[in-house]
């Protein structure tokens, strides 16, 4: 039975060993930028039947409408983006889908056979990464946030007329 996709993959995230040099790297490779930089995300949640928390710092950048994400992970806690020895899965980690329901999606993924690998709460997102048992390392996200939409639609308009100055733009989460 075909499911189609409720809206386009809008994000694909990475985990990287050091967020600023990625950065750099990212805009001189690809010219990819502005990236709008967050340090010390936090995410309350499960992993494999455990509590966790994980911290990191993020940036976001966007090639026409889709958003690249760089992961920078600042706690050592069991979660997705480490192996069971600890060490960081660098590199492509998932693609993400924005949801006005992360209920209803995860419902919807687990009906087409996906499990739930980890699932979270920082402020105002609640997200949830799924995987298929079939092929393992092969990491879906959904994200239910208040304004995640009218981010994203921002970060667009800016990459859309960035002129290469000024590539990273860092905001402090509110407490």
């Amino acid at each position: 039975m075909h499911h189609p996709a409720a809206e386009p993959v809008m994000q694909v995230g990475y985990v990287v060993a050091d967020l600023d040099v990625s950065i750099q790297e990212w805009v001189q490779n690809t010219g990819i930028g502005p990236w709008t930089v967050f340090r010390g995300a936090r995410l309350d949640g499960r992993y494999e039947g455990a509590d966790t928390t994980v911290t990191m710092d993020v940036a976001m950048g966007y090639s026409g409408e889709v958003q690249i994400e760089l992961m920078q992970i600042t706690s050592a806690t069991p979660s997705p983006y480490a192996d069971e020895s600890g060490a960081l899965k660098l590199g492509p980690h998932h693609i993400a889908w924005t949801t006005d329901d992360l209920d209803a999606s995860v419902e919807q993924a687990r009906e087409r056979g996906l499990t739930v690998l980890f699932a979270a709460t920082g402020p105002g997102t609640k997200i949830a990464y799924l995987q298929s048992p079939a092929q393992q390392g092969v990491v879906y996200e959904y994200i239910q946030s208040d304004g995640m939409r009218e981010m994203v639609a921002y970060g667009i308009a800016q990459a859309r007329t960035w002129d290469g100055a000024d590539p990273v733009r860092e905001v402090n989460p509110s407490p």
